[in-house]
């Protein structure tokens, strides 16, 4: 009897919908694919007859290179039931593929590969796909976050460091950090994904059993071709238990997220009701309190973004443990750490993109919160002028005084014929922030 569906979104609602890339049907479809292609590349080296490769492409369905096959009726759940017996879902896979091919090309399907080769090159298959998604989702975050930026370029607003008011910045300068964050996380993103290499080394990476069967050269050229009907990178050797293709990707992947979360932590905390600077395109409500407007679509980048490193680390400690030439749980333990990295970044880019496309700014909240201090979010450029005429002390205890810091100023007998209103402008005290909001075209 089919189980019930284990997950569907219920306590990852960041996820739902946007996970389909990464679900338990795309791995299944993208393991058949794995078989189909190296049936098909013993067809491109010139052992294979063509007709075979073909009549098993179409038994199978085989949509082409970077796509997993559809229609071959392979279930998913009783494809992991059988695989708990030994630890995998290649072991059981190879029968109903045989049984779904001619007679005569059955003995082409999984022929000198191992289980890693497959499921590694399905793992890689699957995350290539979602990275493709990931990256149109990025790419839409930096183009609504660059108009935004481009909008408030010389907007004045107050710089907090420490969470408490530093100096003045731009509204655009703030936005146009969270761009080059973003932009640099999808160039990552680009470079490990079109880095990913298809798997085959045979049962201990030495491929003995493709050379036995067809001669050194030929078993050379087998990796390449089959990298190429995956359209995948040609491996320089079998990385069963080198797993820079995983940690890179998955890095790409942390970073990204790591780039969200800066956006929805501060959009959140600029949202809250007391500062009021920022609002989501789209508020979600409470259960029991219906004045609220909540920025779920940050919250869920939030809470994304506090999951990844973990995640990561997992993969990390995984290729740490990469033994011998395969490893003994090691390769296991990258499985579900890079898909729910993956889908996790799925919710979170498209969630971006939405709140980057709709995010609004509040002027006249980001004005009152920037007079908040009276003046003194610009004590530093007043210091620079009022310490050489008054000392450092008297500097200090003016602005500690309580009341108008102009006021005081103007009291100051030493600052006759200064324009204090001009000196406590916010807007005359912005450095380069204007210049650091015009941001350089993306070379990607």
């Amino acid at each position: 009897m089919p189980s019930e569906p284990f997950d569907v979104g219920v306590l990852s609602p960041g996820s739902r919908g946007h996970d389909a890339t990464v679900s338990d049907a795309a791995v299944v479809d993208a393991l058949v694919a794995a078989e189909v292609a190296l049936v098909r590349a013993y067809a491109a080296v010139g052992v294979a007859p063509r007709g075979v490769a073909e009549a098993v492409s179409d038994a199978l369905g085989w949509q082409g290179p970077r796509a997993g096959c559809r229609g071959h009726g392979i279930d998913a759940d009783a494809l992991a039931a059988a695989g708990v017996a030994g630890g995998n879902p290649v072991i059981p896979l190879v029968a109903p593929v045989r049984d779904r091919v001619p007679a005569d090309a059955r003995a082409w399907v999984h022929r000198g590969a191992t289980s890693q080769d497959i499921s590694d090159t399905a793992l890689v298959l699957v995350l290539a796909r979602a990275a493709d998604a990931i990256v149109v989702d990025l790419d839409g975050a930096v183009d609504g976050l660059t108009a935004f930026a481009r909008a408030h370029r010389d907007v004045p607003a107050a710089a907090r460091t420490l969470t408490q008011h530093a100096v003045p910045t731009t509204v655009g300068a703030r936005a146009a950090g969270w761009v080059r964050g973003i932009r640099r996380a999808a160039s990552r993103v680009r470079a490990a994904r079109d880095a990913l290499p298809a798997q085959l080394g045979g049962a201990a990476g030495t491929l003995s059993a493709v050379v036995a069967d067809v001669g050194d050269d030929t078993a050379a050229a087998l990796p390449g071709a089959y990298a190429a009907e995956l359209g995948l990178q040609t491996p320089d050797a079998p990385w069963h238990t080198q797993r820079w293709p995983l940690t890179e990707l998955a890095d790409a992947f942390v970073q990204a997220l790591d780039a969200l979360g800066v956006v929805a932590a501060d959009v959140a905390t600029l949202g809250r009701t007391e500062i009021g600077e920022l609002s989501e395109p789209s508020a979600g409500g409470s259960s029991a309190m219906p004045q609220k407007a909540n920025p779920v679509a940050s919250v869920v980048i939030r809470a994304a973004a506090l999951r990844a490193p973990f995640l990561g680390a997992t993969v990390h400690a995984a290729a740490a443990n990469a033994v011998d030439e395969r490893p003994d749980g090691a390769w296991h333990a990258e499985w579900p750490a890079l898909r729910e990295l993956a889908r996790l970044l799925l919710g979170a880019a498209h969630a971006a993109g939405d709140v980057a496309r709709g995010l609004t700014l509040h002027p006249d909240a980001v004005a009152r919160n920037l007079a908040l201090t009276g003046g003194r979010i610009v004590s530093e450029r007043l210091r620079g002028v009022l310490v050489p005429l008054i000392g450092a002390s008297r500097f200090t205890e003016l602005v500690a005084a309580d009341g108008d810091l102009a006021a005081h100023v103007r009291a100051l007998p030493e600052a006759a014929g200064l324009d204090v209103d001009a000196l406590l402008d916010p807007a005359g005290y912005l450095g380069l922030a204007p210049r650091f909001a015009d941001l350089e075209e993306d070379p990607a």
